[in-house]
């Protein structure tokens, strides 16, 4: 996954002539991971994609992370973060490890160039903002609650549409890959003989978006492409228009999914949260928590159980509806669960969720199964008093420490 499709105009077989109106050849690039056994696709430029004129290194991208004295639970509050940067260099890194690193982005200016990312795959989630992605595989209209996946190696540039001046574009999340693994859907939804996503899978292909028309821009002049590789980002600049492919199949390109496309699996008993899994990498999984039915056994408690993870580190983003679990919670709020810590409801929380029969939480879960760090920024946001909000709570009384109710029932 994903399966195969094409885009555009393609000769009827590969490596052979494949001529322009003019007459010259189209120039063939083969665009593969794996060294040749990996998902790939072929692409077709009207310019050889090796023609520059121009580069530099511009700057590191090598994270700092901060040693921290003890391993505790952490909230992150991140929306009062203001705008920066545009999609790419607004980029703030939270947390991360040599497997996967999460940033949040609140862009304050257009990108004004095309942007490569030749270091790892991204998988962003836009909280709110609607704009297209222009790649050198297509077009892809995006909007509030999208992922947007983009194997390394697409070109593209990001671009959001404007709002009211007193108001941020945009807000959304990163995920990046460290490793040479994918965004991928979990195999057990795959079917092994045909790689049709099976009956029992949360989504399947008529849920994802794909790149559509337009697809070629044939353009001269100075285009500059921003190439992310070996921990730096390096400036290549073309005398032509990055996005000149007339055509493309294959099994490698970027796509869309909505969040609100997912069908949550749910069951007589609290379900665990494999059953909300969306994405894996490797040493990671992303999960949505969508708005569904909860348990319906009489005697269900329809909030989670105490649990201590032994092998994986938990962040969840809220993005909106009330999480009953906790109070404190809302919409930006991160929230970072440390492996082989308990934790689970906010005293008073189970007892108030008795009889509930809906919820209409929605959160986007990364799980990683080593350990993950902060960063000056993730501390900047971080409440201090969260690991204390479990502190004994009795109906009626205050509130834990350095938590706000968000219970609405």
């Amino acid at each position: 996954m994903p399966y195969y499709t094409h885009l555009g105009e393609i000769p009827a077989k590969r490596h052979v002539q494949f001529r322009r109106p003019d007459g010259a050849l189209y120039s063939e690039e083969v665009f593969g991971t794996e060294g040749f056994v990996g998902p790939t696709s072929t692409m077709y430029h009207i310019h050889p994609p090796t023609q520059v004129s121009g580069w530099k290194k511009l700057y590191s991208t090598k994270t700092e992370y901060v040693e921290t004295d003890v391993m505790r639970m952490r909230h992150l509050k991140s929306m009062d973060r203001p705008p920066m940067g545009d999609p790419v260099t607004g980029r703030v890194v939270l947390l991360g490890n040599a497997d996967v690193e999460m940033s949040i982005c609140i862009p304050a200016e257009p990108m004004d160039y095309h942007y490569k990312n030749g270091a790892g795959d991204e998988l962003l989630f836009v909280h709110y903002g609607t704009g297209t992605l222009h790649t050198s595989m297509g077009t892809l209209a995006f909007g509030p609650k999208d992922y947007i996946v983009v194997p390394k190696g697409v070109i593209y540039r990001m671009e959001f549409d404007p709002q009211p001046d007193d108001q941020p574009a945009a807000r959304f999340l990163c995920f990046e890959t460290m490793n040479t693994s994918h965004f991928l859907p979990p195999p057990r939804y795959i079917s092994k003989k045909t790689s049709q996503f099976l009956e029992h899978a949360p989504y399947c292909e008529r849920d994802l978006r794909l790149p559509t028309l337009p697809l070629t821009w044939d353009e001269s002049g100075d285009f500059e492409v921003r190439i992310k590789a070996r921990d730096s980002v390096h400036s290549y600049i073309y005398d032509y228009h990055p996005l000149d492919v007339v055509g493309w199949d294959g099994c490698y390109y970027p796509y869309c999914f909505n969040i609100d496309d997912f069908s949550p699996i749910v069951g007589k008993h609290h379900m665990p949260p494999p059953t909300h899994q969306t994405f894996e990498g490797h040493n990671f999984v992303i999960c949505s928590f969508c708005p569904r039915v909860l348990d319906f056994h009489p005697n269900a408690i329809p909030v989670p159980y105490n649990h201590s993870n032994l092998d994986s580190d938990e962040v969840l983003y809220y993005v909106e509806g009330n999480y009953k679990a906790r109070r404190g919670i809302g919409s930006g709020s991160f929230s970072l669960h440390p492996q082989g810590i308990p934790h689970g409801p906010h005293p008073g929380t189970v007892e108030k969720s008795l009889g509930a029969t809906w919820t209409d939480e929605l959160a986007v879960m990364c799980d990683t199964f080593r350990p993950l760090h902060p960063t000056a920024a993730a501390l900047e946001m971080d409440d201090p008093h969260y690991p204390a909000s479990w502190a004994e709570w009795k109906p009626g009384g205050d509130e834990s420490p350095g938590t706000e109710s968000h219970d609405t029932w």
